[in-house]
């Protein structure tokens, strides 16, 4: 290649390059060594694309993890209990009985008795919120409302509400020392157990009252609302009896009226003062040496 022949490439390739192109192909096999021999600057080529993966067809593709595990078919072994309640320890201080009374009566009328969010509120007469001693050490927690409590707008007035004075009487105490609530604050219709999503629209009511409350022991009573509390489905049968911790409150499982009621044998009647008796060692109050409920 002759010095005038050169030349022009030299001004070729700065005017590509000005143009923002970085090199021009050689149309000679030699072309490209002549250039960078002459003091040329040629642009290295762009490496050729690498050839795409194939595509995978779903059937190919592995499947995702399955999240709190689940199996292979990606069910999950353990099946969610509706809402999961805050577990932490209560860190601010107590109200004083004022306040707490205050607070419970404006959740009561600005949010509870209006309350549209699940679908118990369509066939409800009244909601209940709860009642009894704002400083109570005691709080006993049910399900939910029943027929005579949803007209009354009370809970636990009925035939189970009456065996429920009953115990707390055995205990030494009057109905208006403790506090009494549901898991839900509106019948579900026939009495049946409230729905996971009925429970997770409900029950930060509940936990609030706790937590305004700020009880030394709660009772739950019953399977549904044992089950909620403790995020467990062990059988009624090996919880009761056995002290248990919701948020640094001991609890203590313990049956249903309702199913003392159904189930009037030594042995239910029994298992329950047995479970009371534990509750009122637990608060340093006397308890009474008779060995079940009714005698």
């Amino acid at each position: 290649m002759d010095h005038s022949t050169r030349a022009r490439l030299r001004l070729h390739l700065l005017s590509e390059r000005a143009l923002g192109l970085n090199a021009v192909a050689a149309s000679q096999p030699g072309e490209s060594l002549a250039m960078a021999e002459s003091g040329a600057e040629v642009a290295e080529r762009p490496e050729p694309p690498q050839p795409r993966p194939p595509v995978q067809s779903p059937a190919q593709m592995s499947p995702p993890p399955t999240l709190f595990g689940g199996d292979e078919k990606g069910v999950l072994q353990s099946e969610a209990l509706a809402a999961m309640p805050t577990v932490q320890a209560f860190t601010a201080a107590p109200l004083s009985s004022d306040e707490k009374r205050r607070r419970l009566i404006a959740m009561n009328e600005n949010e509870v008795r209006g309350c549209t969010k699940c679908r118990l509120c369509e066939a409800r007469t009244h909601t209940v919120f709860g009642e009894g001693d704002v400083d109570a050490k005691i709080f006993f927690i049910g399900e939910g409302p029943g027929e005579t409590e949803d007209q009354t707008g009370r809970p636990f007035v009925g035939r189970a509400g009456e065996l429920l004075n009953k115990m707390i009487a055995a205990m030494g105490l009057g109905r208006e020392q403790v506090y009494i609530a549901n898991v839900v604050k509106c019948r579900p219709p026939g009495n049946r157990v409230p729905a996971p999503d009925e429970v997770a629209t409900c029950t930060p009511f509940l936990e609030r009252q706790l937590e305004i409350i700020r009880p030394w022991v709660i009772v739950t009573l019953g399977l549904p609302a044992t089950q909620y509390m403790l995020q467990t489905k062990l059988s009624m049968g090996r919880l009761r009896g056995q002290w248990q911790s919701w948020r640094g409150i001991k609890l203590m499982p313990t049956y249903h009226p309702a199913y003392v009621l159904r189930n009037p044998s030594y042995e239910t009647r029994s298992a329950v003062w047995s479970d009371l008796r534990q509750v009122l060692a637990e608060l340093g109050l006397p308890v009474p040496q008779k060995k079940s409920l009714g005698e």
